[in-house]
């Protein structure tokens, strides 16, 4: 079982954004003290949803004052990109850091996002599989050109290559996941044989009706039974740890749904279209049924019954919906020491 945890930098009513992303560095680095397996770095535009604009940037950041954790995107958004620029800061943060980066990519939203960065509402709706494909292309071929699409240009070479990491002989470059939303984003992800990041929103059975569509569509696509086994999906979650579990519940309900609306009703589509945005509390409730909030023995038998359902054994579990600094501290410690041995 490898447990990580999933950090969006939240603006909770009534702070600041550099407060936010304060607490979301150091659950960062906490995290590692704890002993957990990765932190896993959302990214927003323009909302105080999440007040990290570049997961790759605040990546870099936290390999640079850690030694040992894995530290990944949840997710890049590829529309909004030019994948080669993203496939040179991975190449180049999976060099540097001894292989601890994973590259997390997601298509993201019709959001306005895709009219300040110039990408427009095509490329989130059909350029999606072409920039992936682009993506790793880079990460894998010493030299690259691209004769079609939005990025059309010359054969170039690929600096650095990830390929080239010290002592990395047999290094195949970051880890690539790809966030899966819908039964299309999971064929996109089992074509080209990368793992999926499933979403906090989802339960297990659902979950395991998406890894067991993935490895129909993978063995399709003409993948052998050890590629399919070696899939190391990730499932996005909640973690609240209290003495009982009404306390922990409680914990959430208190804080969530002030963010929740504060950070959702700030997204803005592109095109103007209407986005129904789910009710706050509501939310926060099905979140604190779906995932381990509870005594540290509840949180233990959650991960452990998620996993049995799903085959799902990486988790990134979302540890700051206190929105409190000290208490996302103490929910990240007590995870690390008070759940972890029980999954061991």
């Amino acid at each position: 079982m490898r447990v990580g945890s999933f950090v969006l930098a939240a603006q909770f009513p009534g702070q600041g954004q550099g407060e936010a992303l304060h607490r979301a560095v150091r659950s960062a680095e906490v995290a590692e003290e704890a002993g957990l397996d990765s932190v896993w770095l959302a990214e927003h535009h323009f909302v105080p949803y999440g007040t990290c604009p570049s997961a790759v940037t605040l990546a870099a950041l936290l390999l640079g004052r850690t030694r040992r954790i894995r530290v990944g995107t949840a997710v890049s958004v590829l529309p909004t990109v030019h994948p080669v620029a993203l496939g040179e800061q991975a190449a180049l943060l999976h060099v540097t850091s001894g292989g601890r980066f994973s590259l997390g990519v997601g298509r993201g939203g019709p959001w306005v996002d895709l009219e300040v960065f110039g990408a427009g509402l095509e490329a989130y709706e059909k350029g999606f599989p072409d920039s992936l494909d682009l993506l790793l292309r880079w990460l894998t071929e010493p030299r690259v050109e691209s004769t079609g699409g939005r990025f059309p240009f010359r054969e170039v070479a690929v600096v650095p290559r990830p390929q080239e990491a010290l002592g990395g002989e047999g290094d195949s470059g970051p880890e690539v996941i790809l966030a899966c939303t819908s039964p299309t984003s999971v064929r996109l992800a089992a074509q080209r044989g990368l793992p999926m990041l499933l979403g906090m929103h989802v339960g297990d059975d659902e979950k395991a009706e998406m890894v067991a569509l993935w490895k129909r569509h993978a063995r399709a696509a003409g993948h052998t039974p050890e590629v399919i086994a070696a899939a190391s999906h990730v499932s996005a979650g909640v973690v609240q740890i209290g003495d009982r579990r009404l306390e922990a519940a409680e914990t959430l309900q208190k804080a969530m749904p002030g963010w929740l609306k504060q950070g959702l009703d700030a997204h803005l589509t592109v095109d103007g279209r209407r986005r129904p945005m789910r009710d706050p509390l509501a939310y926060t409730e099905l979140l604190c049924g779906l995932h381990p909030v509870g005594t540290p023995q509840v949180c233990a038998d959650r991960l452990a019954a998620t996993a049995e359902r799903t085959g799902i054994t990486r988790f990134a579990l979302l540890v700051e919906g206190s929105g409190d600094l000290a208490a996302t501290e103490e929910n990240v410690r007590r995870l690390g020491a008070e759940v972890l041995p029980q999954l061991a």
